[in-house]
């Protein structure tokens, strides 16, 4: 005799989409946005009243920590269309080379960040213009309201320390600019050689299930080879170029 099937009470958990905004803190237009975009499934229409169950509440769950980790809404559809291991992936790639620093400040903080602010903040505008190139170098990510997340408070504290060496702020943050280009660079050398030697065969086979743990291994070895790599490169071209300059200031023999 079959044996008759028992509800768990996931399947008692129905909700509308007033209870599942209340539930999710977001707002009942955001869940349609991202019902009609195809992020959210539809809900089960019994009569006229749609109900969604937990696995809505999941989805929008882990659609705002994607949201946080910096991807577009475009992006976080096409990775939930890989399926729910992919989109864990993509939260991993974050997690793996996230130092975890990152906070919340407020304007009228931001000064005590990057001393010269405050003093840059007359009438010729170089307050704000510092404080726009502290945003365009990705130091500083506007959250709207006055609200600022600050990226990398380690970069901060350099950056203070530059200048309490008396180098002016917008120079540090100038060669700040200039380094990112160069570090960028670097990163893509080594994200390229994980996408073509770990990923790409991964990719090719299928994305097979049991594969996944490897994938994500590798993903958290590649961070700290890839720091130590440029912390030994950056120590060598640092003593290389101190050498080149200090020979070029000696004077004529």
């Amino acid at each position: 005799m079959e044996e008759a099937h028992r509800v768990t009470d996931d399947e008692y958990r129905q909700y509308r989409v007033d209870d599942l905004a209340r539930l999710s803190g977001m707002t009942v237009r955001n869940i349609r946005e991202h019902q009609s975009r195809g992020l959210l499934p539809a809900p089960t229409v019994r009569g006229r009243v749609g109900y969604y169950g937990p696995e809505h509440l999941e989805r929008l769950e882990q659609i705002k920590r994607l949201q946080a980790d910096g991807f577009t809404l475009e992006s976080i559809r096409r990775m939930l269309g890989g399926g729910a291991q992919f989109a864990s992936f993509a939260a991993a790639v974050h997690q793996a080379f996230d130092d975890g620093e990152r906070r919340v400040v407020r304007l009228e903080d931001v000064h005590t960040l990057f001393p010269g602010l405050e003093e840059g903040s007359s009438d010729d505008g170089q307050g704000a213009a510092l404080l726009d190139s502290a945003v365009e170098l990705g130091l500083l990510r506007p959250l709207g309201n006055g609200r600022y997340e600050e990226r990398s408070p380690r970069l901060t504290r350099i950056g203070a320390e530059l200048m309490a060496l008396g180098i002016p702020p917008a120079r540090a943050l100038k060669a700040a600019t200039e380094a990112r280009a160069h570090v960028q660079a670097v990163a893509k050398c080594f994200v390229q050689l994980y996408m073509d030697q770990i990923w790409a065969p991964f990719e090719a086979a299928g994305h097979p299930a049991d594969a996944w743990p490897e994938i994500l291994s590798g993903l958290d070895r590649l961070r700290p080879l890839a720091l130590d790599s440029v912390l030994a490169l950056m120590r060598m071209a640092l003593d290389e170029v101190a050498t080149t300059l200090i020979e070029e200031r000696a004077g004529p023999r």
